[in-house]
């Protein structure tokens, strides 16, 4: 099931991370665990990827955080795709914004096959108890925060993979701010009221080679949020898309167009 509104109301680099308002935290230095109806793109691998096992999440929880769905399994395909551009990036740091359930930043963590540190971010707490809960599941190992999108994070230039299945449905203004699972698929005028808050932080964000994967729907206008990341210097493609419904789901990449890159 789809995030459309019905769906949604009834299931609803290294070194240190500066956290606002709280102690900074150190981390490891993470170079050194490293060695010196369907469309799509052609595959790049023919490796296949299991979805996360979340199987330990119940109906209850689904009453107050998204359920995996059409767009998250488009999701997890288009990663599965593009592993081996992931692979090759041998990424250190990887950030899903509004994790939910947690199914997304787990298949990437295991997908990777490699020491990365993996974030996953949600302003719902039973979503980030949820995502804690599946990494465990899994085996995985993810740092789970409570935020509204990157409020707290000072990662400026460090992220590797960034993710982003955003509340894409074009609802009224006000539904926007609601809590609980809500927030899991209001996306106000042309389902971008969320999304506009983040892309303005999209190229800071990045590493010189990372990459941005991001859901949308025809009625978020992905032309022209393509367009808005281009005058930041990132180019884009489409991985992915499917119709499912009325919705035409997209997965599209961005990455620093070759110019861009110091």
């Amino acid at each position: 099931m789809i995030k459309q509104r019905t769906s949604r109301q009834v299931k609803g680099r290294i070194g240190e991370f500066c956290f606002a308002g709280q102690p900074t935290l150190k981390w490891r230095k993470l170079e050194s665990l490293f060695p010196p109806t369907f469309m799509m793109l052609p595959a790049k691998s023919s490796e296949t990827f299991p979805t996360p096992d979340y199987s330990h999440l119940s109906t209850k929880d689904f009453e107050e955080v998204y359920e995996p769905a059409e767009d998250t399994f488009l999701l997890l395909d288009a990663l599965q795709q593009d592993v081996q551009s992931l692979r090759t990036l041998r990424p250190l740091i990887c950030l899903e914004v509004g994790c939910g359930s947690g199914v997304v930043i787990t298949f990437l963590k295991k997908m990777l096959q490699s020491p990365c540190f993996c974030i996953a971010i949600d302003k719902n707490p039973k979503a980030s108890l949820c995502a804690r809960q599946t990494s465990l599941q899994n085996l995985t190992d993810v740092e789970v925060l409570t935020s509204d999108l990157v409020g707290p994070l000072r990662l400026e230039g460090s992220v590797d993979v960034l993710v982003f299945n955003p509340p894409y449905v074009v609802t009224p203004s006000e539904e926007v701010r609601r809590s609980g699972i809500t927030s899991a698929w209001a996306g106000g005028a042309d389902g971008r009221e969320v999304l506009d808050v983040l892309l303005p932080h999209v190229t800071r964000l990045l590493s010189p080679s990372g990459f941005f994967y991001l859901v949308t729907i025809k009625e978020n206008k992905p032309e022209e949020i393509q367009q808005l990341l281009e005058a930041d210097g990132l180019q884009s493609s489409v991985l992915l898309e499917r119709r499912s419904g009325p919705e035409r789901l997209s997965v599209i990449k961005f990455e620093r167009k070759p110019c861009a890159v110091t």
